[in-house]
């Protein structure tokens, strides 16, 4: 199955991407699908603790099973003030 992933913030300019395109076997987490961009993309490591994800625009947990043509967004922490 194909996954869309959504970069913002550090995630972003840490690969210089705004979207991947990521294959993954069916039955795949969003956790599965992190720990294969980690391993893909080793500077997206730094960041992994801080990241939260977004499956279609719900914030989910790691265990969030994914489906063909599912939106996943990696959303770094904000501040402001």
């Amino acid at each position: 199955m194909r996954v869309k992933v959504r970069l913002f913030g550090a995630p972003r300019e840490a690969l210089g991407k705004r979207e991947i395109q990521q294959d993954l076997p069916s039955g795949s987490t969003v956790q599965d699908l992190m720990d294969l961009l980690m391993e893909e993309y080793p500077a997206l490591r730094s960041h992994s603790s801080m990241i939260r994800m977004a499956l279609n625009r719900k914030y989910v947990l790691l265990e969030a099973q994914l489906r063909e043509g599912d939106e996943v967004a990696f959303i770094p922490p904000v501040g402001g003030g």
